[in-house]
């Protein structure tokens, strides 16, 4: 550290020009350089002008100034992480500190997210607005994997391992989906195929806890592993990535590899209950077993959080209800029971309880990430009415733009990403593939300019608190009847109308 002080006179001005390396005194002289000769005044006015080119990739029309505001703070806060850590040298190429080996590389290096929070709406929506950004993220991912040994899934600025799953496959399978192809698709599946098969010396995601249980029974067994539950879904979601993937690609070996593995999920749901809960290695079942005592088999939730968690295979899901009456009917019972908390193996109340509590919407716990598409897959089991109703009260009541305007932890931009893209009308529900569930649209009107030169218009010219459902839409003019958009629709330009109705 470093402490300077400047004498001065009274009403004197010191200017001062800093700048920092991860690399070495001689590269932080260079980044300096990136400040040029300009005054201070002439360098904030650039850092405005900056912001608002990126934040003018989206236009809103048709709200409230306090919507406005709501709007541009999320999509602000989506752009914040995950942050640079590369700089650029003489020749003003990339080059980067490894965090992972402790050597200085060439190429782009990025850190400071955790993709068991961002993988679900964040890089989504980084895939529309920023490809080119999320293409440089994709070869970084594979970077650290050659530089460590595995690859990220919560990184500060290395690796920690932190919470469940290995979800970097869904951040590659999601992008190689959606047109990036930046990065070698064998390296990326022989990187997870490690990663899936092996435990790593950091944190619970860092490879896998169980991943012999796993294979072997179909399911982490609890209460060997708290949170098990939990990471059989993701697993089997990771699995479907993988299969994903290695099919968009035209591995088979690895197609077979996956395949086996990506309705694991299904291994812990106990029909007799209509609830996913924790499986002993004998095959029992838990006992005692209350669907609102958060931890045992699940991380920072509990059975009524976790049962919709499975992105992949939702037609599957419902199967396991026996009906889409019945589906529908347990997703409602979420929203129309009381918020009642039982800390359950947290031993105390921990901040996501809290906020579940205080949103004011039963067991539905938006502060949190397993439950944030739940609302979504009534438009999977032919009630979109029930999407449409819910998103737009969880846009309304959870988020504003004063200093309590997200009902929790933001969670690196994910929390902003979800009501972005639910602004919008659309959700990636099971990033990997190219579809977006259709929600409904927040304002009258929106566009999205794209970095290709191509733009997304939305309008919905009746929208508003009393017209808040949608009766029928066109895309680029032709009756649109499908519950959902798929990426390249988008990506090649669209003109998307809305008509919305009373009911």
């Amino acid at each position: 550290g470093a402490v300077i002080g400047f004498k001065t006179k009274k009403g004197e001005v010191v200017h001062a020009r800093v700048a920092s390396s991860f690399i070495s005194p001689e590269q932080a002289i260079q980044n300096l350089k990136e400040l040029g000769g300009d005054s201070f005044e002439v360098l904030v006015q650039k850092g405005k002008d900056a912001w608002n080119e990126v934040l003018g990739k989206v236009e809103v029309e048709g709200g409230t100034l306090d919507q406005y505001r709501t709007f541009y703070s999320c999509l602000y806060r989506s752009l914040l992480f995950p942050r640079k850590f590369y700089e650029l040298d003489a020749n003003g190429q990339p080059v980067h500190y490894s965090p992972y080996n402790g050597e200085t590389l060439p190429g782009y290096m990025y850190t400071d997210t955790g993709f068991w929070d961002t993988f679900r709406s964040q890089f989504p929506l980084t895939n529309i607005l920023h490809p080119t950004m999320q293409g440089r993220y994709m070869n970084a991912l594979l970077a650290a994997q050659e530089q460590c040994g595995w690859l990220p899934s919560w990184s500060a600025p290395g690796e920690t391992g932190g919470m469940l799953g290995n979800h970097s496959i869904s951040l590659l399978a999601d992008a190689w989906a959606k047109g990036i192809r930046t990065f070698d698709p064998e390296k990326a599946l022989k990187a997870y195929a490690h990663e899936a098969m092996n435990k790593g010396p950091w944190g619970g995601a860092n490879g896998r806890g169980f991943w012999k249980e796993y294979f072997e029974l179909g399911y982490v067994p609890y209460p060997e592993s708290m949170g098990s539950s939990a990471q059989t879904m993701e697993y089997a979601y990771d699995d479907f990535c993988g299969y994903q993937l290695a099919k968009m690609t035209g591995n088979k070996h690895y197609q077979e590899v996956f395949a086996r593995q990506m309705y694991n999920y299904k291994n812990v749901f106990d029909p007799s209950i209509g609830f996913m809960r924790g499986k002993g290695a004998d095959g029992k079942w838990q006992e005692p077993f209350d669907p609102l005592e958060w931890g045992g088999p699940f991380c920072e939730g509990n059975a009524w959080h976790y049962t919709w968690s499975v992105f992949h295979d939702v037609e599957g899901l419902i199967d396991l209800f026996g009906s889409d009456q019945r589906f529908t009917t347990k997703m409602d019972s979420v929203f129309t029971l009381p918020c009642t908390i039982k800390p359950g193996t947290y031993g105390g109340v921990i901040h996501e309880m809290k906020e579940m509590e205080l949103a004011g919407m039963g067991q539905y716990a938006h502060g949190n990430q397993p439950i944030q598409h739940m609302p979504y897959l009534y438009s999977y089991a032919g009630q979109p009415w029930k999407t449409q109703y819910w998103v737009r009260q969880i846009v309304e009541r959870l988020y504003n733009s004063t200093e309590r305007g997200y009902p929790g932890d933001e969670d690196q931009g994910g929390m902003s990403s979800w009501y972005i893209l639910s602004s919008l009308g659309i959700y990636a529900v099971c990033p990997g593939t190219d579809e977006y569930i259709l929600g409904t649209p927040y304002f009258k009107q929106m566009k999205l300019h794209l970095e290709n030169g191509k733009t997304i218009t939305i309008s919905a010219p009746e929208n508003g608190d009393d017209k808040r459902y949608i009766s029928s839409m066109t895309l680029n003019g032709k009756e649109h009847t499908k519950n959902y958009l798929t990426h390249e629709e988008l990506m090649n330009g669209a003109s998307i109308t809305f008509k919305m109705a009373a009911q």
